[in-house]
């Protein structure tokens, strides 16, 4: 099921591509090869995740809450903790690039939160507040963000609500990053799912434990995740096409066969 490599990187030679893995090894990381294509294979996974944990913030949720159920499912760091520590500015700053070259889809919530916090200097750990507030690198729950989420909230016209379950935070952060896995693997931008496992487990605190985003996906199995997509597009609605399902996960349901398998 494996599409040809992406275009991007095509005529690299092979010795320079084995000299590079080599390289990776000798000085102790762990290397992956991955096609060209914006965020590469982590970073473009990561972009569906934090756009629905910053509609969750939206809605009602704090960033704690959200947090903690992503890290009981196992995640190092839960996503705000996680832009805390990284920079709010800088992912920011990520989200005004792309903006100008057109990159963004045309809603004007989208990761409106993390524009916000940066705008107002709250840059994260550094200036010792961004999505908590922090006594040293202590985060502390911070009223002021619940406030800024809910003044989005009636901006962009998104209901709040106070039923939330972290059941409903797991699906929805990491159920998107499944799906662009999928497109990620049909595209050839990874040519194997396990490459895909390794660079979550190794570069973004995914739990060894689960094998994986698309490992995790073939325990709960191709079919349910296209299930419950349907039930969120039908929820929340499918206007930017957010939860529009990867052929690649379509073709899996409909043949019960999983990612392994590519």
């Amino acid at each position: 099921m494996n599409s040809p490599p992406s275009p991007e990187g095509r005529a690299t030679a092979p010795d320079a591509l084995a000299t590079v893995m080599d390289l990776a090894r000798r000085i102790g990381k762990t290397a992956v090869v991955s096609g060209v294509c914006y965020g590469f294979i982590g970073n473009r996974m990561l972009e569906g995740y934090l756009r629905e944990a910053e509609l969750l913030l939206m809605e009602g949720a704090t960033p704690a809450q959200v947090d903690q159920a992503l890290e009981s499912f196992g995640m190092a760091m839960g996503p705000h903790r996680m832009m805390d520590l990284a920079g709010v500015d800088v992912g920011a700053k990520v989200l005004i690039e792309r903006k100008k070259t057109g990159g963004l889809p045309d809603d004007p919530a989208y990761r409106s939160v993390i524009q916000t916090l940066n705008a107002l200097g709250r840059h994260g750990q550094k200036t010792g507040a961004g999505y908590y507030r922090y006594e040293g690198r202590n985060a502390i729950a911070d009223p002021a963000v619940d406030g800024i989420c809910a003044g989005l909230a009636a901006r962009h016209g998104i209901a709040r609500r106070s039923d939330i379950a972290d059941e409903e935070i797991v699906k929805r952060c990491l159920y998107p990053l499944i799906n662009e896995g999928a497109r990620i693997l049909a595209e050839g931008i990874s040519f194997r799912a396990g490459d895909i496992d390794v660079v979550w487990i190794s570069g973004y605190g995914f739990p060894a434990r689960k094998g994986g985003p698309m490992h995790q996906a073939d325990a709960i199995g191709p079919a349910a995740i296209l299930k419950d997509l349907a039930a969120f597009a039908s929820r929340f609605g499918n206007r930017h096409g957010y939860w529009e399902p990867a052929a690649l996960l379509q073709k899996l349901a409909a043949s019960n066969r999983r990612f392994a398998d590519c």
